[in-house]
């Protein structure tokens, strides 16, 4: 039999391109809930409920109407007659009236009528019980959690390319979905070779040169580590037709077929012939030490790859060459230490003489440099963590932690991967679908004024702004498009809103955007021009519409009360209403603007976000 001579070497460079042009994937499944920690999402998860899902006391206290409280303080406090009580997990049976209060427990349902609550230490209880001072003032809103504050119905939950950790099974269990799309991972078939191999718990012949198998066991750990299925198979001996019978079996039940041994240049080692005659051989040899005669190949619809025999070799080969083919493959990140080293991106003030957890978040500035910036949306909400790739602890001596000051990040699991690109502001149904072609972006919906704020205070990479922008900022434009606003209705629009005039005319029940959401700022901004156009004041037509101070924080949101009948009229999106097959009274069209950090305009990620903007609007249109 012939000596194989290895002539031309290939570099390691093109030893992986040869294994990148494999198709090592294993296809798609759908697991429940309990089996999905660590899998690697295939497809974006959107909420389809809010979190909560009611209106809820966030203290134990009072719930009542704050304009009840207006002028109550400590000398002058308001008595208000307590006309029932409401604990968590009840449906609360009474409505009040003027000048009446409900006792309320920390997560309870707020009871109709109510739109704010004092917490029970601001107030003392007067005579027999059936009165409460109040002895401060509240306003709508004060102490309650809306729903769809922690999670809104319509936001993007989870992106394609998440690998599934206990937050965000924790996010999905909230939105109370049970099973989810993943990544199926790649089955990799393990064949040993060499008549010498015993497997371990066998006796072994020392006599005649047997060993033990090392490299099934160790290889198959390194598969499972990387996030691969590992199938062990039969060692195969050294005779072609034994060994084409077992490699054949392993190609057609597995996506990548892993050997060892029997790859050299000796007269015996002819594991490259099986894959000539059988498949297809891309190289054989690679300037690598050690490692020189690794195979690369197809065999049959499997992707193939012979290893060295040596056990250090063989390990050494996998790890740098085949383990990152089936990470990727799997959808998951490269390893990574499990602390970080990196500096504030902003000031972050503590004076409570505790220690303290700081759940943060981290991204790369344009040369590279980690920055930590603080996630924290309060102890209630799940998307605090979901949000979050680690925690910083600031000890009870520590009153502010300085912007550019040096922090260790200790990761929640070592396998956290920090996101690409982050961006802040508008939560906006197009961005999300944009957002789906990006690897690993985050995107925090926190409004178009925080948005503005956290991009001046040079956080994230991108802040979106829906709206009018009433000042000026230093910041570079890479995309804008317009989307059409106006009111919600019941399908068939069965109160015949005609436009804004009936918010205030009529007997109405409407929900409102919170006042950061671009949104709220476009509406306001044509209340004054109706207000202009009838010579009256803005605020009158304001306080005039029947739920206009109580805003969602969400798109979505809003247009939920009216399908619940909570609702008659909701401000929102003509996307969501089509969504959603609600009617849609336009109002008018709202410019939404990507606007890039100055200093992150050279950053990948910044500018495939902005090709992304441009390939899908066009050029940055003109102010």
């Amino acid at each position: 039999m012939e000596r194989k001579e290895f002539r031309d070497l290939a570099t390691p460079e093109e030893a992986r391109a040869a294994i990148d042009s494999l198709s090592l994937e294993g296809g798609l499944e759908r697991v429940s809930l309990e089996d999905a920690r660590g899998r690697v999402l295939a497809a974006r998860l959107d909420a389809e409920l809010d979190v909560p899902g009611f209106d809820r006391a966030s203290l134990d206290g009072y719930a009542l109407r704050a304009r009840d409280t207006f002028g109550a303080d400590e000398a002058d406090p308001a008595r208000l007659e307590v006309v029932g009580e409401v604990h968590a997990g009840e449906e609360p049976d009474v409505a009040l009236e003027e000048g009446q209060v409900v006792e309320i427990s920390t997560g309870a349902v707020m009871p109709d009528g109510t739109d704010a609550m004092v917490p029970v230490e601001r107030t003392d209880i007067d005579g027999e019980g059936d009165d409460v001072l109040v002895r401060t003032s509240v306003a709508p809103g004060d102490n309650v959690m809306f729903a769809g504050v922690d999670v809104a119905a319509g936001e993007r939950a989870l992106g394609p390319g998440t690998q599934v950790t206990p937050r965000d099974i924790g996010l999905l269990s909230a939105l109370g979905i049970d099973e989810i799309p993943v990544r199926a991972p790649p089955t990799v078939g393990i064949v040993s070779t060499g008549d010498e191999l015993v497997r371990p718990g066998e006796d072994v012949e020392s006599s005649r040169g047997e060993i033990y198998d090392v490299n099934s066991y160790t290889i198959a750990a390194g598969v499972e580590d990387a996030g691969g299925e590992a199938v062990l198979y039969p060692h195969a001996g050294d005779e072609q037709d034994e060994m084409e019978r077992i490699l054949r079996e392993a190609a057609e039940e597995c996506d990548l077929v892993l050997s060892s041994g029997s790859t050299s240049a000796s007269a015996v080692d002819v594991i490259y012939r099986v894959i000539e005659e059988q498949g297809e051989l891309l190289l054989h040899g690679v300037s690598v030490k050690p490692g020189k005669p690794m195979l690369v190949g197809r065999l049959q619809s499997s992707a193939y790859v012979g290893l060295p025999g040596y056990p250090v070799s063989a390990m050494m080969v996998f790890r740098t060459f085949v383990a990152p083919a089936i990470r990727e493959a799997a959808g998951l990140p490269e390893p990574r230490a499990a602390t970080v080293a990196g500096t504030m991106a902003r000031e972050e003030r503590y004076e409570e003489g505790r220690m303290r957890l700081m759940p943060v978040g981290l991204i790369e500035d344009s040369n590279g440099e980690t920055l930590v910036y603080p996630v924290d949306k309060g102890s209630g909400a799940t998307t605090s963590l979901a949000e979050a790739d680690g925690v910083v602890e600031v000890g009870p001596e520590t009153d502010y932690l300085e912007a550019g000051e040096s922090v260790t990040v200790r990761l929640f699991s070592p396998d956290v991967r920090p996101p690409t690109l982050l961006g802040v502001g508008e939560d906006d149904p197009t961005l999300n679908r944009l957002l789906d072609g990006l690897e690993n972006p985050r995107y925090l919906s926190v409004g178009t004024r925080p948005g503005l704020r956290r991009l001046r205070e040079g956080v994230p990479d991108v802040a979106v702004a829906a709206g009018p922008l009433d000042q000026d900022l230093d910041a570079e434009e890479i995309g804008r498009w317009n989307r059409e606003w106006g009111l919600i209705t019941r399908a068939g629009n069965p109160r015949e809103v005609e436009g804004l005039a009936d918010l205030i005319e009529r007997d109405l029940r409407f929900v409102n955007r919170t006042s950061d959401s671009g949104l709220r700022s476009s509406l306001e901004a044509a209340l004054s021009d109706l207000a202009a156009d009838r010579d009256a004041s803005a605020r009158d037509l304001r306080e005039s519409i029947d739920g206009f101070d109580l805003g969602l924080r969400a798109h979505e949101s809003p247009a939920r009360k009216v399908i619940a009948g909570e609702a008659d009229v909701a401000l929102g999106l003509h996307e969501t209403a089509d969504r959603l097959d609600l009617g849609f009274v336009p109002i008018d069209e709202q410019p939404v603007r990507a606007l890039a950090n100055p200093d992150r305009t050279s950053k990948e990620s910044v500018r495939e976000l902005a090709a992304a903007l441009e390939a899908e609007f066009g050029t940055e249109a003109d102010d």
